[in-house]
This record gives structure tokens, C-alpha cells and sequence, in this order.
């Protein structure tokens, strides 16, 4: 007789590239059972924690959802895209140059986005319209607009900044930042939003999870390791 399907949560570092559909989906094979999801969506490129329930602790995961959540990022500024990601067509041109952004001014820019803010999220996100993914209706060819709601952004830290210069010539700044969010919150919404107020434009390059509710980066296991493990039948 196979060993029971287990109970509990897992911790899964997500690696850049991985839908969290493809992560649930290797776990439900890892553990012998249909029985797997996860406590809130990572984009393909971004990585980090992510939470599954396996078994019965699924029902646990009605209470993580709404965790408050912390990332490290890096917000290339000096070009806006339609998705306010790297993966998205860079969209309009900057009313000026982001080359001579100085800190003071960045930082600046990110005061008004930080504590409790109305955000309107990315265009490319999971919420419905009309019973269609909002990313659909974009990746279409639709206009979206979507209401502003309310989040709190508790911390919006500005880190180290680094002048690149793109192979049309063109010069941007990239940007690390370092954020702690309610559930809700888009971090590629900050990151447009940021651009917008310094009148160069905005877009995430990198997106990492660092923290789920009580849940650390540290706490989790790298994918290839339990991928690995699995396959050994440990």
C-alpha cells in the first residue's frame, strides 16, 4: 500500500521562470496527491516565498493569503511598459532624463507612496473584469482601467542606485528598493507609480519575496533541493 499523502505546509523558494501553477503542479506530483495550493500568486519572473498547503493543511491557507508581505526589487526608471515589468513593450517616452536623479529626489517620490495609499493595480493582474482576468483583456489588446483601493505600504526603502546605459543609447537608472505590504499590494504598481512622480517612468526588472506573515526566506527550501529529495523518495 503507498505511503498517506502528507499534511502541511511547504515553504518553496520559487525560482525566476516558474508559473506558481507549475510549482503547485510539481508538488502535487512530489506528494502523491491532487490535494495542493498555494497562499498567494507570484509572477514568472519574480521569486521567493511561496506557500503551499498539502492535504488538509490547505485549509490553513484561507488565513495566509491575507498576510502582509515584504520583497526586495529593482525599479529600472527611465522607461515605462505596458505590463510595469521587464517582460512588457515599453510604452511612451519620459519627460526627462533619468540620468541626473539624484537620491534626495527618489526618496522624496517614494514618501507620498508609502503608509495607507489608494493604488490602482497593474493592468496586467489577476483581478476579474466582467469574469476575465484583467492580464487577458491587456495581453488582447483592451484598454483596462481599474479602480484605485486602498493598501498600506508600511516601509518603502531606497537602496543602492546604478546609472545603466541601454544599447540604443538611451540612459536609465536602476533602482533598488526594499518594501513591506499588505495583501494586495502590487509591487509593479509602486514601481510605475514611482516613475510617474519623477516624470521619467518606471518598471520592475526584479521582484523577490522575502517574507510571508512569519514566514522568512530562510524558512524556505530551494526548489531543485526538493525536487531532488522527492525524486529520491525522501
Amino acid at each position: 500500500m503507498p505511503d498517506a499523502a502528507p499534511d502541511g505546509l511547504l515553504l518553496v523558494d520559487k525560482p525566476a521562470g516558474w508559473t506558481s501553477h507549475d510549482v503547485v503542479a510539481k508538488a502535487r506530483r512530489l506528494c502523491r496527491t491532487r490535494k495542493v495550493g498555494h497562499a498567494g500568486t507570484l509572477d514568472p519572473m519574480a521569486t521567493g516565498v511561496l506557500i503551499l498547503g498539502v492535504g488538509r493543511a490547505t485549509k490553513l491557507l484561507t488565513f495566509l493569503v491575507g498576510a502582509d508581505k515584504a520583497y526586495t526589487a529593482t525599479v529600472r526608471l527611465g522607461q515605462a511598459t505596458i505590463t510595469d515589468d521587464a517582460e512588457g513593450e515599453v510604452i511612451g517616452a519620459p519627460e526627462r532624463s533619468a540620468a541626473g536623479l539624484s537620491r534626495d529626489e527618489i526618496v522624496a517620490a517614494a514618501r507620498p507612496l508609502t503608509g495607507d495609499i489608494d493604488q490602482v493595480p497593474s493592468a496586467v493582474s489577476a483581478i476579474k473584469i466582467d469574469g476575465k482576468r484583467a492580464y487577458h483583456r491587456v495581453r488582447s489588446g483592451e484598454d483596462v482601467d481599474l479602480p484605485a483601493r486602498p493598501v498600506t505600504v508600511a516601509r518603502f526603502d531606497v537602496g543602492e542606485l546604478r546609472p545603466v546605459e541601454l544599447p540604443d543609447g538611451q540612459r536609465v537608472l536602476d533602482c533598488d528598493i526594499e518594501v513591506e505590504v499588505s495583501s494586495g499590494t502590487y509591487v509593479r504598481a509602486l514601481a510605475r507609480d514611482l516613475g510617474a512622480a519623477l516624470g521619467v517612468g518606471g518598471h520592475l526588472t526584479a521582484l523577490r519575496r522575502t517574507r510571508v506573515g512569519g514566514f522568512r526566506i530562510a524558512d524556505c527550501t530551494d526548489l531543485d533541493d526538493l525536487i531532488t529529495a522527492g525524486e529520491a523518495g525522501q
